[in-house]
Parts: C-alpha cells; structure tokens; sequence
C-alpha cells in the first residue's frame, strides 16, 4: 500500500511536470524594442516602442505606471482621431507596433518634463505575462526612427 501511494505520487509529480512543460511553449514571450519618447514640449509626453511576442500564445497590453506620471493611458488613432483604449493585442508570433501617427502611450500632467539623453521609467502590464519595466531614453521633439 506504501509502494502503491509512493508510486501514484511520483507519477502525479511526473504528469504535473510534463504537462507544466507543454504549457510553457504556449505563454507569450514578450520584448520590448525600439522604445522612445519624444522630448515633451508641455505637461504632456508620448512613448513609442514594439513589443514583440516569439511565444505560441498572445497576450494583451492592458496597463502602463510610471513614476514620471499617475495617468499613463494607451491610445490608438483611427482616422486621424486619437482615443483612450483599455488594452492592444500583441499576437503570438508577431508585434504590437506603437508609432507616431499610429497606436501610442500617451503621459498626462507629467510630474517634471525630461530632457532629450535622459531616460523614462515605466511599467508595461499584460494580461498574462509578467510586468516588463522599460527605460525609455528621452530623443529629441521630431524624432521618428525609419520602418526598415
């Protein structure tokens, strides 16, 4: 009876492992890219970056803190309209993508206004996947990198 109880343990133990192993290929796998923040002009400031996921499952941005500010919000624009959003998609195997023109972070009433060659501190939150702090550096008002 000792044996059997033993043996039924070590085969629960194994099949947790195993099957924690296979559940692992499948979680996002998330990196951030590419991150900036123009220099702010006003009280005001964007952020910019990609994140990337190589992992077999998406996940969702659904959050930004920063000490800079204690209203970061995420944005898209449709039609050259901006709006507040709760959360983007950042798909398994590809990128969500935040441009000028395009989807954003947006930092309102900011608490100081960095210089350009300083750099942001800010927490990206996702709906699965741990917290990514990122450091932004601070470019210059009208930097907007190339699309290779």
């Amino acid at each position: 009876m000792n044996r059997r109880t033993a043996l039924a343990g070590v085969l629960a133990l194994t099949t947790g492992l195993t099957l924690a192993g296979c559940s692992s290929d499948s979680e996002p796998e998330l990196k951030v890219v590419g991150a900036f923040m123009p220099q702010p002009v006003s009280d005001m400031a964007a952020a910019f970056l990609v994140v990337e996921n190589s992992g077999g499952t998406a996940d969702r941005l659904t959050s930004v803190t920063s000490p800079l500010s204690d209203d970061v919000t995420i944005h898209e624009t449709k039609n050259q309209t901006m709006r507040k959003v709760t959360s983007f998609e950042v798909p398994a195997g590809g990128e969500l993508d935040l441009e000028r023109g395009g989807n954003h972070i947006m930092f309102m009433k900011l608490k100081q206004k960095p210089k350009q060659g300083e750099k942001v501190s800010m927490e990206l939150h996702f709906e699965k996947a741990d917290p990514i702090k990122v450091d932004l550096p601070v470019k210059e008002t009208t930097h907007n990198p190339k699309k290779q």
